[in-house]
C-alpha cells in the first residue's frame, strides 16, 4: 500500500548565476512498512530530500503526498502537527535537549503536542532500546551509543507512520552502529514503520528492501532488493 507520494520535487537555493539545484525533478512512491537506504556522495541533495519528506523544508516546487495527504498544501500549524504526530527524525548527532532525562527526552515530542504520555508504550520502548536503569541520566552521563537509542526512543515514541534518519549510525562505532541498524529494523518489522535512512554505509545500505541512489539532485539508481 502506498504511503508515500513524491511528484516532481525540486529545491533550488540561490538566483542566477549562484543557483544550485539541490533537488532537480525527484519524483518516486514509498509503500507502508517499507526500509528503503538512500545513498550518494555529500551534496547529493539527500539531507534535503530527507528535510522535505519530514516536512522541515519546504520544496521550491513540486508535492509530496504522505497518506493521501498534499503535505505542503497548509499552513504551517498544520504542518507543525503533521511533523509531530507522522514523522520520527533521528539525526548523526542525537539532538537531545542537555538539561531533560531520557525519558524527558524521549516524551518531549509528546508533551510539546498536548497528548499524555502512554507509559506502555514509553517502557515498552526504554527496553527495547536497552536504557533500562539509564531513565534519569542526562545526555552527558550516556556513550554515544546510548544517546543515539535516546533519539531513536523520542522518534519512535509517538508511533510515527514514517521513520526519518539522516546517518543515525556515521558517529558511532561498528558495535554501535549493528546495534542501531537492527534497532531500527526491529521497528519497522514489529510496527510496521515505514523508514528511510540516509547512509555512507554500505553494510547499512544492503540491509534495505529498497535501495535509491541520488547524484546532482537526482536519482540515479531505484532498486529492490531480494531479501
Amino acid at each position: 500500500m502506498e504511503l508515500i507520494r513524491v511528484e516532481n520535487l525540486y529545491k533550488i537555493y540561490g538566483k542566477g548565476e549562484n543557483c544550485v539545484k539541490a533537488l532537480d525533478n525527484v519524483s518516486f512512491t514509498v509503500n507502508k512498512g517499507e526500509f528503503i537506504a538512500i545513498i550518494g556522495p555529500s551534496g547529493s541533495g539527500k539531507s534535503t530530500l530527507l528535510h522535505i519528506l519530514g516536512g522541515v523544508d519546504r520544496p521550491t516546487s513540486g508535492k509530496v503526498f504522505v497518506d493521501g495527504v498534499d503535505v505542503y498544501a497548509s499552513g504551517e500549524d498544520r504542518l507543525a502537527v503533521f511533523r509531530r504526530r507522522q514523522v520520527g527524525l533521528i539525526y548523526q548527532f542525537y539532538n537531545l535537549i542537555p538539561v531533560l532525562t531520557v525519558t524527558e527526552n524521549i516524551t518531549l515530542p509528546v508533551l510539546m503536542d498536548g497528548q499524555k504520555v502512554n507509559n506502555e508504550r514509553l517502557n515498552e520502548l526504554i527496553t527495547l532500546l536497552g536504557l533500562t536503569g539509564r531513565e534519569n541520566h542526562l545526555p552527558n552521563q550516556l556513550s554515544g551509543g546510548q544517546q543515539q537509542r535516546v533519539s531513536i526512543g523520542r522518534a519512535l515514541m509517538n508511533a510515527p507512520a514514517v521513520v526519518l534518519a539522516d546517518e543515525p549510525t556515521g558517529n558511532l562505532d561498528s558495535k554501535n552502529s549493528r546495534e542501531i541498524v537492527e534497532l531500527l529494523k526491529y521497528s519497522n518489522k514489529k510496527y510496521n514503520q515505514t523508514l528511510i535512512i540516509i547512509t555512507h554505509d554500505e553494510n547499512v545500505a544492503l540491509q534495505a528492501d529498497r535501495i535509491i541512489a541520488i547524484e546532482d539532485g537526482k536519482i540515479t539508481r531505484d532498486e529492490v532488493r531480494n531479501q
